[in-house]
């Protein structure tokens, strides 16, 4: 039987207590000093565990957004500029005190699992014909959270061989 909204992610938060967790990262406002614009840097906010579409944190949930991993600043040459962008938003977070090569997450969204519970939709939970669910793709349909999770926390649990 499937459980309320709430019940599914304290179920999961329970489940996942000694997972690997991944670092959140949030944009700080760039400050002048002495009329010169600072770099921008992306500090740690947080922490949660990554499934999939979904961050479960101790205390909310959160849509996924950009995923990088930081990087000290160097000059590259690059062919496009997204990948130029990209770079930047690397540097950004090893500035704001992550690790060379640490997984950061940022642009993630809060989830409000309150509507969720009275039949809107938040990101990319939903209740379809009254089960929680979950949209896991852009081009995909929704399928039951329950199940979403069990097997995304498997998958965190036991990741795949060659997955990093």
């Amino acid at each position: 039987m499937t459980g309320s909204v709430h019940d599914l992610f304290a179920d999961a938060r329970s489940r996942l207590a000694d997972a690997p967790r991944e670092r959140l990262g949030s944009a700080v406002t760039v400050r002048r000093v002495l009329g010169f614009a600072r770099a921008p840097r992306i500090a740690p906010v947080g922490d949660g565990w990554h499934l999939g579409v979904l961050l479960v944190t101790d205390d909310a949930v959160l849509a996924t957004g950009e995923i990088v991993r930081a990087r000290q600043e160097a000059r590259r040459g690059y062919t496009a500029q997204s990948q130029r962008e990209r770079a930047e938003r690397q540097a950004a977070a090893f500035r704001g005190g992550f690790a060379e090569g640490e997984v950061v997450h940022i642009d993630w969204r809060v989830l409000d699992l309150d509507a969720v519970a009275r039949g809107e939709a938040s990101g990319p939970l939903a209740l379809c014909d009254g089960v929680p669910s979950v949209r896991w793709s852009t081009a995909g349909g929704y399928r039951p959270l329950q199940d979403y999770l069990v097997e995304r926390i498997e998958l965190l649990r036991h990741p795949a061989p060659g997955a990093s």
